[in-house]
Parts: structure tokens; C-alpha cells; sequence
């Protein structure tokens, strides 16, 4: 009886030492700048997409925030290969961004053609207080909740979690 609670022991021992080595071979091949780039990329993308969608249907749609989150974090986890919550939490920050900026984008877009001015211009001439203003006049309360979801998902996805 005793051997066989020993044998045991030493099983329960070695499959704790592998999984060990497995985190700490995982944690020796996540990057977090490549997930950040990653994750920037990402949430440019959405935004972008988000604007576009926003303009054509005359509908700021919310759940378009959820996708850049996901976009976000399925990018910070493809590209940074991350086990640790630094990289749930960069997804996140990174999401959060991705959602403001395609709200602006879509004012961008909007001022564009209404002045008739190319896109690039009117983006030329946004200060950073005028870009506030601009978020400050445009926000509607339930932009929370669906920031909220975006943050929420892009944590969620952008890291591995290791049991």
C-alpha cells in the first residue's frame, strides 16, 4: 500500500514538473511588442471597417465594437503568444483605442463629404482637443456598454490561460 502511495506521489510529481516546463517554455516564446503590433494593426482595421459600415448604413452600429475587440485580441494572441494577463490587458487597452478612434473616424468621414474634402485632409487639420470635442459631442451612453464588451472580449481572447 505504501509503494503504491509512493508511485503515485511520484506520478503526480512528474506530471506537475511537465506542465511547469510547458508554462515556462510558453512563457519563453510569448512576445508582447509583436502582440501589441499585432493588436494595433487589428484595431486600425476595425475601425476602418467600422467607419465604412457606419457611413454606408447611416447606422452606428454597437455591436461593431465587439468585433474590433475580438479582431484586436485574436491578433495580440495569434502574434504574441501570450499566458500571462499583461497581454489580456494590452488587448484590451488596445480595443478600447480601436472603438474611439472608429467613432472619430466615422465624423471624419462624415465632415469629408459634407465639405467635400478628401479624408486625409480633413484628418490633416484634427487637433487633439478638437478631436476630443468631436468624442466628447458624439458620445451616447450606450457607447459603455459596447466599449465595455469590446474591452471585455479582446482580454478575454488576447492570452492563453493556463490551468
Amino acid at each position: 500500500m505504501e509503494q503504491q502511495n509512493r508511485t503515485r506521489e511520484e506520478a503526480i510529481g512528474t506530471v506537475s514538473g511537465m506542465e511547469e516546463r510547458k508554462l515556462q517554455e510558453a512563457r519563453d516564446n510569448q512576445n508582447l511588442s509583436m502582440g501589441a503590433v499585432g493588436g494595433i494593426a487589428a484595431a486600425a482595421v476595425g475601425a476602418v471597417i467600422w467607419a465604412i459600415i457606419t457611413i454606408a448604413t447611416g447606422y452606428q452600429i454597437g455591436w461593431m465594437a465587439i468585433g474590433v475587440g475580438f479582431l484586436v485580441g485574436y491578433a495580440v494572441k495569434l502574434l504574441g503568444k501570450g499566458v500571462d494577463p499583461v497581454f489580456g490587458y494590452a488587448g484590451a487597452a488596445i480595443a478600447l483605442a480601436g472603438c474611439i478612434i472608429g467613432n472619430l473616424l466615422t465624423v471624419v468621414i462624415m465632415v469629408s463629404r459634407q465639405e467635400s474634402l478628401e479624408v486625409l485632409t480633413v484628418l490633416s487639420r484634427l487637433t487633439p482637443g478638437l478631436a476630443l470635442d468631436i468624442l466628447k459631442e458624439t458620445f451616447q451612453p450606450m457607447d459603455v456598454l459596447f466599449y465595455g464588451l469590446a474591452v471585455y472580449e479582446a482580454y478575454k481572447i488576447s492570452f492563453t490561460k493556463q490551468v
